[in-house]
């Protein structure tokens, strides 16, 4: 009993005196879990400013401190490791792609890709920002739907409108130009 009061006091302190939520033994569990996740040790810092920054959201949104905050700590690292991980394969998949679209042009039909390739620029442009953005984010950033709407707080269902209605105008616009 003594000991879980001993790992709360310092959250008592955290909320309203604005004390670092981590103190360096959780610190360094924290860079522990993101290094044994395979995170690259240059990106361990900011691993730990995000963990340090969710335990602040979690203090101003007025939920309860964790119970064992090095506990719940090693967990929101392993989570911020597995997401690391992710990123970068659609980073890679996306560099993959850009890669076979390269070499696609440089083939016979390479002044028609790049034409395709241009009158999908120019429709992009064309697009109203909203639209535009999450064409991009999903079909360039290859972000999920739920990514997207996480990343501009935004419902999931306004997402998919907005996709919906961008690749439809899109659509419209390369068979106006007779480019498919």
């Amino acid at each position: 009993m003594l000991r879980r009061k001993a790992r709360r006091a310092p959250q008592a302190g955290t909320a309203a005196g604005g004390a670092d939520p981590l103190d360096a033994a959780q610190e360094d569990r924290v860079r522990a879990v993101l290094a044994l996740g395979g995170v690259p040790h240059a990106d361990l810092s900011d691993g730990v400013q995000q963990v340090r920054l969710k335990l602040l959201e979690r203090a101003a949104g007025g939920r309860e401190a964790p119970r064992d905050v090095s506990a719940w700590a090693a967990v929101v690292a392993s989570n911020l490791a597995m997401d690391w991980h992710r990123a970068r394969r659609r980073q890679e998949r996306l560099g993959e792609r850009l890669a076979v679209l390269w070499r696609e042009a440089g083939d016979e039909d390479g002044a028609e890709a790049r034409a395709t390739s241009l009158a999908v620029a120019q429709g992009l442009g064309e697009l109203p920002a909203a639209q535009r953005q999450v064409v991009v984010l999903r079909f360039y950033a290859d972000l999920p739907v739920r990514a997207i709407a996480e990343e501009l707080g935004i419902p999931e269902g306004t997402v998919k409108s907005r996709l919906h209605t961008a690749v439809r105008l899109l659509r419209a616009r390369l068979h106006e130009g007779e480019v498919v």
